[in-house]
């Protein structure tokens, strides 16, 4: 199978992700900030060597480097967390669920009031956009750095200064943008979540809330921490406020390993070479006229491609290519609101390269492709 979903998840996995694996599970069998014998220290050490990793490639301090299951959990804890107390919100048009659900559910319950801001092609309107709908009571913004559906990259630093200038915490969902572009907590972010297995290379099941600490973040869980467990009630210290439970130190190693891998090449030649790929793909299909190319020559993008074939059904289309050996995402990439923005009522097909892709897997595709519109 050629795998052309990694914005799902990145799939093969680097060789030095698999060795940090292995060594999790055969060295790092305590639990963290459970206990002061050996296997406990040695375990703790580990784990805290990878908030390092993480801290120093965002430009965060190491124990505001939250583990979490992934960037969905994430973000629930960042959206009920700065909320927990009501107020205004402001969303993009381009959200993934993710973040559209937990507002939508805080506002269906009328703890909150919500907006929309719509996302253009240009960058100018999409801040004027944000611009516009903040109310004194604006507590936060939350805004996807870059689409899941088309990999529309969003002016997310012009937004963070918005947000500085009001006053407004700034929770920016990185999933699709971590480890191919560089993202920095100075980008006038305040709260950075994102997965661990996407873009960072890391195992499923793994993702991050990172934060400059100015905005406090109301646990969402509370539980066992290691520390103050006399009482009964969450401490209010980073990161153990909001990392209740056993740790998932295999997890945590992964992504530290993957940050490093993704570090020794380079964010901007991870870019330049899927970016490269999915400009191949792009010239080759649009040579053909059955094929919709669902980008605008306004707007910048990440390294994914959403496609249809005129006249057939998303998932058809995906199922055909999966029967060639090739993995594609079909559908509505869990994204309702991006999807009513661009007006694809049957979804799309996603084209989204790696780092270990290449030109030669890219043009098999295209010929699998030219073929589809005869079925």
């Amino acid at each position: 199978m050629i795998n052309f979903d990694n914005a799902a998840t990145t799939f093969p996995k680097p060789a030095a992700v698999r060795r940090a694996v292995s060594v999790a599970m055969r060295k790092f069998g305590g639990n963290s900030g459970r206990g002061g014998h050996e296997l406990a220290m040695l375990t703790s050490a580990a784990l805290y060597s990878a908030r390092e990793t993480a801290a120093e490639f965002f430009g965060a301090q190491p124990e505001n480097v939250i583990f979490t299951m992934n960037c969905t959990h994430a973000l629930n804890m960042a959206i009920k967390g700065i909320m927990a107390d009501g107020g205004h919100m402001i969303i993009s048009s381009m959200e993934h669920n993710s973040s559209a659900r937990p507002a939508a559910a805080l506002a269906l319950k009328n703890k909150i009031s919500l907006s929309a801001a719509e996302v253009f092609p240009e960058n100018e309107r999409t801040v004027e956009s944000f611009r516009s709908l903040i109310r004194k009571d604006t507590k936060a913004v939350v805004c996807t750095i870059a689409g899941n559906v088309t990999g529309q990259l969003l002016p997310f630093r012009e937004i963070g200064q918005l947000c500085r200038e009001h006053g407004i915490c700034f929770i920016a969902d990185g999933a699709q943008a971590c480890g191919i572009i560089d993202v920095k907590m100075s980008d006038g972010i305040n709260i950075l979540c994102t997965s661990g297995h996407k873009g960072l290379y890391g195992i499923t099941g793994t993702g991050m809330l990172i934060t400059d600490g100015k905005f406090p973040i109301t646990p969402i869980i509370q539980g066992g921490t290691g520390s103050g467990s006399l009482s009964l009630f969450q401490p209010d210290i980073l990161p153990d406020s909001l990392e209740s439970g056993t740790p998932n130190i295999i997890g945590a190693m992964s992504v530290k390993a993957g940050i490093e891998f993704v570090r020794s090449i380079g964010t901007d030649k991870i870019f330049r070479h899927e970016s490269a790929l999915c400009q191949k793909f792009i010239t080759l299909i649009e040579k053909n006229d059955d094929i919709i190319v669902y980008r605008s020559p306004s707007a910048e993008y990440v390294p994914i491609v959403s496609f249809n074939i005129r006249g057939m059904p998303s998932e058809k289309t995906a199922a055909l290519l999966a029967d060639k050996g090739f993995c594609l995402r079909a559908g509505f990439h869990c994204a309702a609101l991006a999807h009513a923005s661009l007006g694809t009522e049957n979804g799309t097909v996603r084209y989204a390269p790696s780092v270990f892709s290449t030109e030669n897997d890219t043009v098999s595709l295209v010929l699998q492709l030219t073929k589809l519109k005869n079925y």
